[in-house]
């Protein structure tokens, strides 16, 4: 029986009451489509027999056109542009696309999602689910059958003791890394065999997936490199030792890396791209161009240039751009800490306020002398593409809250800052000695400049004094812990970038809010900033939500806790979010690139399939 027909099945089920929807969308789960499809399939059902007509057909593995009797190497160089540089390869310690991007290159998962977040083998043989026994009725468990024959690109045999170590090494908070809330769900990992891995998780574990699923945060690491101790953590950045087409021959971080075939990859006709040259540290107006119009490179990541420009480097050029929605937003964070105090060492010290971005009404006054709707459709492709921004789950329609709205009103900030005792003194606001002074820190880029403008007009109309800073993307997205220009170190009031959720149940990326145990996820210098909540921002309901997630079994209440965590955010206003971006699914590419191999989507970042890229065919 097809996937198609038991999910056809499974829909009879629920609409003769065999079962219900929590059951429906758990044995939908069950047949390897992600949780947020099967979730988004469950509220569409409406329990009458015409939703059986309307299933999708579900996609059943990645695109690899033209692939058939190419010859490996054989297209030479692939040249890619990537403004944000490459900081590390090691994706477990990631801060940012940027090396999750580089990562992907080198390192593999043992799950890939596809568009739907249907889930598709990588290093398995096959995808876990109830109905082939893998995965536990109760989802406590999970076993994976590993492809044989896989190597390392040392040449070392990729074994199940691979997977164990990577879970021992991302849950030791030691190794610093940024995926440990995702693998602390489980409570043991045991090699049966060589071949064979069974995860087990403390409770029901509705995002069983998530740990080994995805380029974002799944990757595998080789025990053994992390037995080598402190000598592993520059290999797994630096010279990394991975299961993908390439490995990494001369790498300077910040800038460039040049890499070459694995010569033991697995599929002796891939990759196409004998070698890949990665370069960082240009302006996103500059990537842009160097594809699109030029035709000097291959492949741009993530081209954040005006429609205008945009169309002006298309007219007559050798490529074009690619834009699809996808969950990212651009932001505005607000530091609830004092970047401008010294504590112990280090600025931004978890427990100093600061002194008036703490004050919820500051904060209110903000986001209402925001204008969302001139920022999206002067300076991005405005609806339905980029629309102006609301939530901090977005594009994920199980998830995403109907109970938020947005409006702008410099007026209203203005009253709200005088209830408040924030009152003028000459042009800026001040309360107990305090001003209402700050900093807008962004890129240096041609719309966020153009953003920092218009927001710096409205909020000095509502009785701020703004310092708009640029900073080069190089030092901004370095998350080296000794650069205090580093956006993951936010020693900074505000600042303007973009963000969103890389997991279809998308716990890892709602840590940005999450403090845990004693601020334990608060980005510090005591755990080299690998915390994930890098605006200090504490709430007692949010975190005891976040965490009952890790042991919810109830689809529907999790599509419900995840509303209410999204709200939480926006009822605080901890960030502005300004505009619902195509960011993680917007490229730039040269004609003689095979878009088709691209598939470009929210749940993996762009290099994905890049062992399956190739030339278009005339």
């Amino acid at each position: 029986m097809s996937k198609r027909q038991q999910i056809a099945r499974l829909f009879e089920d629920v609409h003769t009451g065999r079962i219900d929807r929590r059951g429906f969308v758990q044995r939908a789960a069950g047949l390897g489509l992600g949780l947020t499809m099967a979730t988004a399939l469950s509220n569409s059902i409406a329990f009458t027999a015409s939703a059986q007509e309307s299933t999708p057909e579900a996609a059943t593995d990645r695109p690899s056109f033209g692939t058939e009797g190419q010859e490996r190497g054989a297209g030479g160089e692939l040249r890619l542009l990537q403004w944000q540089a490459v900081t590390t390869f090691s994706t477990h310690n990631a801060t940012g696309n940027k090396d999750i991007l580089g990562g992907s290159l080198v390192y593999e998962p043992l799950l890939s999602y596809l568009p739907d977040s249907s889930l598709i083998p990588t290093l398995v043989k096959e995808v876990p689910t109830i109905e082939n026994g893998l995965l536990a009725a109760d989802l406590t468990s999970v076993t994976y059958n590993l492809l044989d024959g896989v190597l390392w690109n040392d040449g070392t045999p990729f074994t199940a003791h691979d997977v164990v170590a990577t879970w021992a090494w991302a849950t030791n908070p030691d190794n610093a890394s940024t995926s440990l809330n995702t693998y602390a769900p489980i409570v043991s990992a045991e090699a049966t065999d060589d071949l064979t891995v069974t995860i087990t998780f403390a409770q029901s574990n509705l995002a069983w997936f998530l740990p080994f699923t995805g380029t974002s945060i799944g990757a595998v690491y080789p025990k053994h490199i992390l037995e080598l101790g402190a000598e592993a953590a520059a290999i797994l950045g630096n010279t990394p030792v991975g299961t993908g087409p390439y490995r990494v021959v001369d790498f300077v971080s910040g800038d460039n890396a040049q890499l070459e075939i694995n010569e033991h990859y697995r599929e002796p006709n891939k990759p196409f791209f004998a070698t890949v040259n990665l370069k960082g540290n240009v302006t996103s107006d500059a990537a842009a161009r160097g594809v699109i119009q030029l035709g000097e490179w291959d492949f741009a990541w993530n081209p954040q240039v005006s429609p205008d420009v945009l169309r002006e480097y298309e007219n007559g050029g050798a490529g074009r751009g690619v834009f699809a929605p996808s969950p990212s937003f651009e932001t505005v964070q607000f530091n609830f800490s004092d970047p401008h105090t010294e504590v112990n060492g280090q600025l931004s010290e978890k427990n100093t306020p600061h002194p008036f971005l703490t004050d919820p009404a500051v904060r209110r006054a903000l986001n209402l002398a925001s204008d969302r709707d001139l920022i999206s459709s002067e300076f991005y492709t405005g609806a339905p593409g980029e629309p102006p921004a609301r939530n901090v789950l977005n594009a994920i329609s199980a998830f995403e809250s109907p109970n938020t709205s947005y409006t702008f009103d410099v007026e209203a900030a203005k009253t709200v800052l005088e209830e408040a005792g924030w009152t003028l003194n000459g042009d800026v606001r001040e309360k107990d000695g305090v001003r209402l002074e700050l900093q807008l820190v962004t890129t240096v880029n041609a719309v966020r400049q153009d953003t920092q403008a218009v927001l710096k007009a409205s909020w000095e109309e509502a009785g701020f004094k703004v310092e708009l800073v640029e900073i080069d993307s190089a030092a901004f997205f370095d998350t080296s812990p000794g650069n205090t220009q580093g956006w993951y170190q936010f020693y900074r009031d505000t600042q303007l970038l973009t963000i969103g959720a890389g997991t279809p149940f998308p716990t890892e990326f709602l840590g940005y809010w999450y403090a845990g145990p004693d601020g334990s996820n608060i980005a510090q210098e005591e755990n080299s900033w690998s915390g994930k909540n890098i605006q200090r921002f504490v709430n007692a309901e949010f975190d005891e939500l976040f965490e009952s997630l890790a042991v919810e079994s109830d689809p529907e209440a999790a599509a419900a806790t995840f509303i209410r965590l999204n709200d939480i955010v926006i009822e605080q206003d901890a960030v502005v979010p300004l505009v619902q971006r195509s960011a993680a699914n917007s490229y730039g590419i040269h004609n003689r690139l095979n878009n088709d191999n691209i598939l470009a989507h929210s749940w993996e970042v762009l290099y994905w399939n890049i062992a399956n890229w190739n030339l278009a065919t005339e």
